[in-house]
């Protein structure tokens, strides 16, 4: 039975982008791939642990594994010394974007706005104004018309 007068429809909330099956199939092999990483650095620490602990280690043998670890100790302060440079790079590219380029942007941005605001100030003391004191008059008349009318009801 229609009454004539459109129905409001339910809102749909928005769904998120269903994953195809390829995306979630590369999801799911890095997943176990970070898994697998994650287990052999485990097992690895722990029979490093038991290496290192059993009795018949000779000295010479946990002094090697000590140089080793101080090279790649190394190579790391390396790499993070590197990580640093680039970062100190990109932080002053970002600096110098942020001056020469959104700075005169919102300059621009802020003079819009004040001229904006003189001119709705402007507006309203010129314009609306003396329309909203006109209407106020003419109100007043036609009430007093109203009043003194000699019609009779």
């Amino acid at each position: 039975m229609d009454t004539g007068t459109p129905q409001a429809q339910p809102t749909q909330k928005s769904q998120p982008p269903q994953l195809t099956t390829e995306e979630a199939r590369r999801r799911r092999l890095i997943a176990i791939g970070v898994a697998l990483i994650v287990i052999l650095l485990v097992v690895a620490l722990v029979a490093g642990i038991i290496v290192l602990l059993s009795p018949n280690t000779s000295t010479a043998f946990v002094g090697r594994i000590r140089d080793i670890f101080i090279i790649f100790m190394a190579l790391e302060s390396l790499l993070i010394g590197l990580a640093l440079v680039i970062l100190m790079i990109q932080l002053s590219r970002l600096i110098n974007l942020l001056r020469n380029e959104v700075r005169p942007i919102l300059d621009s941005t802020n003079e819009t706005v004040n001229t904006l605001r003189g001119t709705t100030s402007f507006l309203s003391d010129n314009l609306v104004q003396p329309i909203i004191k006109l209407n106020e008059y003419l109100a007043g008349i036609q009430e007093m018309f109203k009043i003194f009318s000699l019609k009779k009801k």
